[in-house]
Order: C-alpha cells, then sequence, then structure tokens
C-alpha cells in the first residue's frame, strides 16, 4: 500500500521559511516523478513544483520560481519543498504526489498517488 505522507507546514510570518517534507512509502520511490501542489480556501489546486526520479529535472510555477526549491534524498524515499520569502498568498494546503508521469504532473495535476496535505498559513 502506498502512503505519502507531508509534514512541516505551520504557521509564519511574512518574509519567513518553512521545509516540506514528504515521506513515501509502499513503492520504488526513485522510479517517480514527485510533486508539490496547493489549495488555497475557495480555489482549485495548482501546481508548484516537481521534479523527476532522479531530480534531473524541475519545474516550477512562476509564481515561486525563485523562492520556492523542491529536492529529494532517494536513500531516505522522501521529497522536500523549501519554501522562503514566503507571502500571505501562499497560505494554502499543501499536498505531494508521486507519478510515473513527470510531463503528467506538471502540465495535467495527474498524479498516481497524493499526499493527506499539511497546511501552511502566512500571516501579514
Amino acid at each position: 500500500q502506498v502512503q505519502l505522507v507531508e509534514s512541516g507546514g505551520g504557521l509564519v510570518q511574512a518574509g519567513g521559511s518553512l521545509r516540506l517534507s514528504c515521506a513515501a512509502s509502499g513503492l520504488t520511490f526513485s522510479l517517480y516523478a514527485m510533486g508539490w501542489f496547493r489549495q488555497a480556501p475557495g480555489k482549485e489546486r495548482e501546481f508548484v513544483a516537481a521534479l523527476t526520479g532522479a531530480g534531473a529535472i524541475t519545474h516550477y510555477a512562476d509564481s515561486v520560481k525563485g523562492r520556492f526549491a523542491i529536492s529529494r534524498e532517494n536513500a531516505k524515499n522522501t521529497v522536500y519543498l523549501q519554501m522562503n520569502m514566503l507571502k500571505p498568498e501562499d497560505t494554502a494546503v499543501y499536498y505531494c504526489a508521486a507519478g510515473r508521469n513527470y510531463y503528467s504532473i506538471v502540465a495535467t495535476i495527474k498524479a498516481d498517488y497524493w499526499g493527506q496535505g499539511t497546511q501552511v498559513t502566512v500571516s501579514s
């Protein structure tokens, strides 16, 4: 049974930083592209960042470029999202996802597996 468990969310002031983690189990982690998505109240889920199985290729939403960084440690079956210079508009539930098709994750917000989400709240 595949599980993705996010952690690291919380309340932070604008300009601050958080690092989200997503621990995966039940799958051959290095074979899966990983992505981070977010959903704010009343809005649709949106793509944030993704990287390929080996971590060689990454994509970011324009809204987070230069502020967020996605990385992974395949030996630990974990993907991270380092979030710097946070803004109130970054407030959302953040989800990690795993998929065999990297470009589906980036372009269509489709993945094979999803985590339960972690809340990030940025106060002004």
